[in-house]
């Protein structure tokens, strides 16, 4: 059985997304300054058919981020669109376009059922309902010996984290402030269940921190 990974872009003040996230505004107020370093990246804008873009020492941590992953869980703010129940005329097919970057099956936690989602490249969304240990079980299935990546957001990574279901968790943090929006480890207490910082990379304008379960 493959490790569950967390990977995700934090501030100096503990936010991963900033104020008043919307359909507009999907990382709050701020939030794309999270992830800045990122986008440069030519290893991040080949991964989206794009060409160009920056090599430096983010390059191997994007690389190993995406490598070996065979399903993905996120939460529904992570998906797209506003909360409570899906449209029926026209469901919101997510932040992430006619060609996502995940190829591989994606499992959705909501509250709101939904029929599932199949878009190019490979990636289909599935909508689950029963909590994110129910769709942590659907990802290890479909991923079989590969790796589950978790995606977040905030509220789907500190379930997780808090029932110690976390292997390997990389948090990319980003010399900014975003004054408030949403902790990821807010009312996590002190326990990381066996997790431990394995390496440290610094990099422009980022500083990667990668923990794992020895």
């Amino acid at each position: 059985m493959g490790r569950l990974r967390l990977r995700i872009a934090i501030s100096l003040d503990g936010f991963v997304a900033g104020p008043r996230q919307s359909v507009q505004d999907p990382l709050g107020v701020g939030g794309m300054r999270l992830h800045e370093w990122a986008f440069a990246l030519e290893a991040f804008r080949r991964m989206h058919g794009l060409s160009g873009g920056e090599v430096n020492a983010s390059t191997p941590v994007i690389e190993e981020a995406f490598a070996n992953l065979g399903a993905t869980v996120m939460g529904r703010h992570m998906f797209g669109g506003q909360p409570g129940p899906w449209s029926l005329e026209k469901p919101w097919n997510g932040w992430w376009g006619n060609d996502p970057p995940f190829h591989h099956p994606v499992f959705v936690v909501t509250h709101h059922p939904r029929e599932p989602l199949t878009l190019a490249g490979g990636t289909t969304f599935t909508f689950v309902t029963a909590g994110v240990e129910a769709a942590l079980e659907q990802a290890r299935r479909a991923a079989g010996d590969k790796d589950v990546a978790l995606g977040g957001g905030a509220q789907t990574a500190r379930r997780c984290l808090t029932a110690g279901l976390v292997d390997d968790m990389e948090l990319s943090l980003v010399p900014v402030l975003l004054g408030s929006g949403e902790r990821l480890f807010e009312g996590i207490g002190t326990d990381l269940h066996g997790l431990e910082l394995t390496r440290t990379v610094a990099a422009p304008r980022v500083t990667h921190l990668k923990f794992a379960r020895r």
